[in-house]
């Protein structure tokens, strides 16, 4: 079960009883949250919906506590640098928190958003992290192994995914 949409002005926690719903029918739960509100909203999206990943989180990095709690529980945000600036959520890729949340230890995999709307697409994004980040070929397989075991398959998809990701030559 997803939550999309503008954030500001819209609590995470209003949606409690749908996500409650959906999570007793055996869905999970995958609202966005801490794009453009605070870390308050990524709070209240573990909390209240029982996240299990959430879409983008960035505002996460401006709480300490919430980042070691995301690290230690392995729920996996899904960040996406080009959508994150094309918002006006960061001024710019140099503001970006993505290297903070990585040095913090929180699961975190790359995403578009909308790609046709902001002109991107997942490798780009990968070539963005080597390119501004600084992001070697260990730390973008990384990425991508986050991206797998956070994905909602069966186990057997999961480690044949894995076990591409670990044959592929990375730049």
């Amino acid at each position: 079960m997803g939550l999309g949409g503008a954030e500001a002005g819209v609590r995470r926690a209003d949606f409690a009883p749908a996500f409650r719903v959906a999570r007793e029918a055996g869905l999970h739960s995958v609202p966005h949250a801490g794009e453009t509100s605070g870390p308050g909203e990524v709070w209240a999206a573990v909390l209240d919906l029982g996240a299990d990943r959430i879409g983008h989180g960035i505002a996460s990095a401006a709480d300490p506590e919430l980042m070691a709690y995301l690290a230690t529980r392995g729920i996996t945000l899904e960040v996406c640098p080009t959508s994150n600036v094309c918002t006006g959520a960061v001024p710019s890729l140099d503001d970006h928190p993505l290297p903070k949340l990585l040095a913090a230890g929180v699961p975190v995999t790359l995403a578009t958003d909308d790609p046709g709307m902001f002109h991107t697409d997942l490798n780009q994004e990968y070539r963005l992290c080597r390119e501004r980040f600084g992001l070697g070929p260990a730390e973008l397989a990384g990425l991508a192994r986050t991206g797998a075991r956070a994905a909602f398959c069966p186990e057997p998809v999961r480690d044949a995914i894995l076990a591409e990701i670990d044959q592929l030559t990375w730049p």
